[in-house]
Order: C-alpha cells, then structure tokens, then sequence
C-alpha cells in the first residue's frame, strides 16, 4: 500500500517526462519532414503535457479516495468539451445582444459552463462521486484541464493562421497557454468544485453561501486574469489560484486521515 501510494504522488513526474518526451520526438520529426500532417498531433501534444501532468500532480495528493481512470479521462474530455461548447454558445448570444462582452461577462459564463459536468456527477451519481472533498476538487481540477486544452488548441490553430503559417506563432502560444493553464482553468474550476462538493456532501445554507462565495472567487481570478493581464498578474493571480488549491487538497487528505465528518471543514 505504501508502494501504490508513493508511486500515484510521484506519476505526474512520469507524465511530465513522456509527454515532454513525444512533445519533442513529433516536433522534431515535424522540423525535419515538415509533413504538415504532424501538425494537429504538435497542437495536442503542446496543449496536453503540463496540464494533464496537473491532474496527475492534484491526484496524488487528495487523501485516501482513488478515482478512477475513466472518470478521470471522461471529466477531463467530455467536462472541457461541454464547457467549451456552452460557453461558446452564451459568449456568442451575449456579444450579439450587447454588442461587447466584457471581461466580467466572461468570466461568469465560463466558469458556470465549466460546472455543468461536475453537477451532473454529483447530482444524478452522488452515491459514487460524493465521497470527499478531495473527488470533487480533483474532477474540478481535470474538467478545468480538459477546457484549458482545447481553448489552447484553438488559440494556436489561429496563430498559426494569422501568422501566415507560421509554426513558431503556434509553438509560442502552446508554450505560453500550456504552461499558464494549471494557474489558470484548472484551478479555478478546482475551486468552484471545492465549494461544490462541500455542499452537496453535507447541504445547508451556510455550505451553499460557501459554494457562491468559492465560484465568486473563481470568477474574480479569472477577471482579474483576463481583465489586467501581464506577466505581474499571472503570477499573482497563478499563485493565489494554485495555494488555494493545493490548501484545499490538503485539507481533504487532512479530513480522510483522521476521518473528520466534512461539516466540521
């Protein structure tokens, strides 16, 4: 037991090195050949690597809950595709109806879509999902990733086109948003479930003011991120987003140790 759990704190280690490992085989096969039908694989790869090697850093350090590999991987796809699909469409009818969507707006609707997958879970499958605070910051944190990954995707499709094709337009962007994301969506969304969970596990107002207080809070960073912007605001913002995150990981390995009822958190 002690194996397996030293092994699952230290994956993200092993995700980091082969993913960098086959980021960096396809990039340069792709320099090499310039076969542009690596092109889509390098987007995925640079959007992929450090986020997921997040997930598996927050799943290492939740408590005595395992997760497993598919719902892990199905919130992580079908929770990013959701919010990415949901807040696209509210953006879009927001913009046409008011004419400028601003920074605040934004960050409402994509931090509301983004809890779309995570409240189907916990609503219609609580009996299996509604077990720690640490399930729920960890779903948080993979359907944030999940969202993060494609938006990057996106963002470097449309480098590369503005720049008339240019792949190191699209490689910064993959480095930059890559590298950013796990301050960003993840930890947000990571937040908000916190809040979530926290409420759904043990109802009561005081728990559902302190679920609109954390998805507040995730709508202010995310504002504040998109609003000010500059490297000064991201790593403020990132390292606010990523303590209180990590706090609340320790908190829930803190609760399952010693087996605190999750009213007294």
């Amino acid at each position: 037991m002690a194996a397996q759990q030293v092994a699952r704190r230290w994956a993200w280690l092993g995700t980091l090195l082969v993913g960098g490992a086959l980021y960096v085989l396809v990039l340069a096969v792709f320099t090499d050949t310039a076969n542009p039908n690596l092109f889509p694989t390098l987007i995925l790869l640079g959007a992929l690597v450090v986020p997921l090697t997040f997930v598996t850093f927050a799943a290492g350090r939740s408590g005595r809950w395992l997760i497993d590999g598919p719902t892990l991987g199905g919130s992580l796809l079908f929770g990013g595709v959701v919010g990415v699909v949901v807040a696209g469409l509210l953006e879009y009818d927001a913009m046409r109806r008011l004419g400028t969507l601003p920074m605040l707006g934004v960050g409402l609707i994509e931090e509301a879509a983004k809890l779309v997958v995570p409240t189907i879970l916990v609503v219609f499958f609580g009996h299996r999902y509604r077990t720690s605070l640490g399930t729920g910051i960890v779903i948080g944190v993979a359907v944030g990733t999940g969202f993060a990954v494609l938006e990057t995707m996106g963002y470097a499709f449309v480098a590369l086109l503005q720049s008339d094709g240019s792949v190191g337009a699209a490689e910064r962007t993959l480095f930059i948003r890559g590298l950013l994301s796990p301050a960003g969506h993840a930890a947000w969304t990571g937040l908000a479930c916190w809040g979530l969970w926290r409420f759904a596990i043990v109802p009561s107002g005081k728990h559902f003011v302190g679920f609109l207080g954390m998805y507040a809070l995730a709508v202010a960073l995310h504002t504040t991120w998109d609003g000010i912007g500059g490297w000064v605001t991201y790593i403020i913002v990132g390292v606010i987003s990523i303590g209180l995150l990590l706090y609340g990981l320790k908190r829930a390995q803190r609760m399952d140790q010693v087996r605190v009822p999750v009213s007294a958190a």
